[in-house]
């Protein structure tokens, strides 16, 4: 499974990452990204948006990465990580994803500390097989359990 789940993460450099408002709503944004081994996935936002706003009111949150540019009616994939999402100082992940990264003061690095995770990968997987699994952080690396198809 964790070769499945970091190919997923390498298909896509964008992400979305959906918030909610605190009223309740839902809130999508599209940012690019970078993940651990353990898969905390790491972008970069300007505190005074929205989806920043709302995490600081609610950092309930998930990511879903997937190659646009997939054609209907041939195998798919994606990974959807939820859990929470918050600040942090943490940018390596961003910059080693892209080379030509320097911060900059308006923007400040945020992560999603993911606890689920859900896999779709028709070549590997299957036709229309979904796997889900809670996350657990071992050795520097994830581990699901409760695995779920």
């Amino acid at each position: 499974m964790r070769a499945v789940a970091e190919e997923l993460l390498e298909a896509s450099a964008l992400c979305a990452i959906s918030t909610v408002s605190p009223g309740g709503r839902a809130h999508v944004n599209t940012a690019y990204f970078g993940w651990t081994p353990d898969l905390r996935i790491v972008w970069m936002s300007e505190p005074r948006v929205r989806h920043s706003r709302n995490l600081r009111a609610r950092p309930s949150a998930a990511v879903a990465v997937y190659n646009s540019t997939q054609t209907w009616g041939r195998p798919d994939r994606g990974i959807q990580l939820f859990g929470s999402a918050r600040p942090t100082r943490d940018d390596t992940a961003y910059a080693a994803r892209f080379p030509e990264y320097e911060s900059f003061e308006a923007y400040r690095a945020y992560e999603l500390v993911p606890n689920r995770v859900k896999l779709f990968d028709e070549r590997t997987l299957g036709a229309a097989t979904f796997v889900t699994g809670q996350l657990m952080v071992v050795d520097g690396g994830f581990l699901a359990s409760g695995v779920n198809q």
